[in-house]
């Protein structure tokens, strides 16, 4: 008896709901409706109505509404604009209040920070601290590139005015930097499982979309680290770093974190030619052997020009290193270290490591295809089979291009270059070559098939 009261009470509460958010779900579909086909004007009233009467029916609510705000902040008069940045603040808050799970505080809070920017609104120090209050609540949802950018940029100019010291200054550097790295190997990471799928043909048409969303993020965290890289420019430079990090270095030099930090700082300015780098990297690989100060060791042999000990410290720093997008930048250094050796065939077994290890690192297609057009007048037999590196070249070199979008277009620049260097259609047709395929030797080793005409 008590069982059937309890689902008679809960049928009637349920009923009372559903009667009682009836308009609510008409509205809502209404609203939804001329939102996705962008008539945005038409969605507004439904949309004021749901979001004020049920805040908490649909995600639907905050999706769309940041959409038709977007649309009523661009198109309406100058003098109504300002209310409706205004709302979108407003939105914003809301969906953080009624659906956290859906609108975690860092993503969203950035949001908030970045409006306000773009905006002007409020001091530089407001929309600073926007975007640290929202950094330090949720860092692992502040990842948007713009946004990243944005609050170091804030931290610079700050700084300029003397309202932030140097202190923190780095330590928002370090903290900015680490977390774009962080999102760099995230991204990666997938781009390359995707890379691999398609390279075997089970590429799916939902995966395609996802690799150029990665691409496109992996595109904005590079351009983004060079933009943060150059706004500090010379207010971290050397001669600053060193005496900030020499002055602590007593009180932290049993501090595992600390030595890694200063470090990484210090090689990260090509500060590495200061007597206190070395007695850092000394330090740290004492206390803490690892893949780090493995490479720090690597560094600095490599400046002493001592390049064995240099590619025997960087190769035990790769193999102690967990994540591929570590390897393949380890890998790609010695690659670039051998070709200014004149070592073509170990660069080239360097970049294979390094693309092994992260088949997305394009600069690594673009040094075999250097290495290949390098080696044209030494590697064939004849003056047909010489030009017909060029097509290995090219080919190599479109592949930069295909995996790293940021490469684009010195892949497609290169390529045609190299393009031009092969065999012309009538070489092709007097040699009697078209269709044929190529053996092309010395370190190369790779054949070629001659297009045909």
């Amino acid at each position: 008896m008590k069982f059937k009261l309890t689902l008679i009470i809960a049928f009637i509460t349920l009923f009372a709901a559903n009667a009682q958010n009836t308009p609510c779900l008409e509205k809502l579909s209404i609203f939804t409706e001329s939102a996705k086909i962008k008539n945005y004007d038409a969605a507004y009233q439904p949309w004021m109505s749901v979001r004020k009467a049920c805040p908490k029916l649909n995600n639907a609510i905050y999706v769309y509404g940041e959409r038709i705000l977007k649309h009523k902040i661009k198109n309406a008069p100058e003098g109504e604009k300002t209310a409706f940045v205004n709302d979108l603040i407003a939105l914003y808050h809301e969906s953080m209040l009624n659906m956290p799970n859906k609108f975690p505080c860092g993503k969203t809070e950035a949001k908030i920070g970045q409006l306000m920017f773009n905006k002007k609104i409020g001091t530089a120090a407001t929309q600073f601290n926007t975007f640290d209050k929202a950094f330090k609540k949720d860092a692992k949802t502040f990842n948007n590139p713009k946004s990243l950018y944005t609050y170091f940029k804030l931290m610079v100019g700050l700084f300029d005015a003397k309202t932030k010291n140097f202190q923190e200054l780095i330590d928002l550097y370090t903290i900015v930097t680490d977390k774009i790295e962080k999102e760099q190997k995230n991204y990666s990471g997938k781009k390359d499982a995707l890379l691999l799928k398609e390279e075997n043909g089970s590429i799916t048409v939902k995966d395609k979309k996802r690799l150029k969303s990665y691409t496109s993020y992996l595109t904005a965290y590079d351009q983004i680290s060079g933009g943060i890289d150059k706004d500090l420019g010379d207010r971290a430079n050397c001669d600053k770093l060193v005496p900030l990090f020499e002055k602590h270095f007593e009180e932290n030099k049993t501090n595992i974190a600390w030595l890694k930090k200063a470090a990484s700082r210090l090689a990260h300015k090509d500060c590495d030619d200061a007597p206190l780098f070395v007695k850092l990297v000394e330090t740290f690989h004492k206390l803490n052997p690892s893949a780090k100060s493995a490479y720090y060791l690597g560094r600095l042999n490599q400046k002493k020009n001592a390049l064995a000990n240099a590619e025997k410290y960087y190769n035990e720093s790769a193999s102690l290193h967990t994540e591929g997008f570590e390897k393949a930048k380890l890998y790609y250094r010695l690659a670039i270290m051998s070709k200014k050796r004149g070592a073509k065939s170990k660069a080239y077994n360097y970049a294979r490591k390094t693309l092994a290890a992260q088949p997305s690192f394009g600069k690594a297609y673009l040094l075999i295809s250097g290495l290949y057009a390098s080696s044209a007048n030494s590697c064939g037999s004849n003056q047909f089979n010489k030009r017909a590196v060029y097509w290995l070249a090219a080919d190599v070199a479109n592949k930069a291009g295909r995996v790293d979008g940021s490469l684009k277009k010195a892949a497609a620049k290169t390529a045609a270059n190299y393009s031009a260097k092969a065999p012309s259609r009538e070489m092709i047709f007097s040699e009697g070559m078209a269709g044929k395929k190529i053996t092309i030797g010395c370190w190369i080793n790779k054949s070629v098939t001659v297009p045909s005409i």
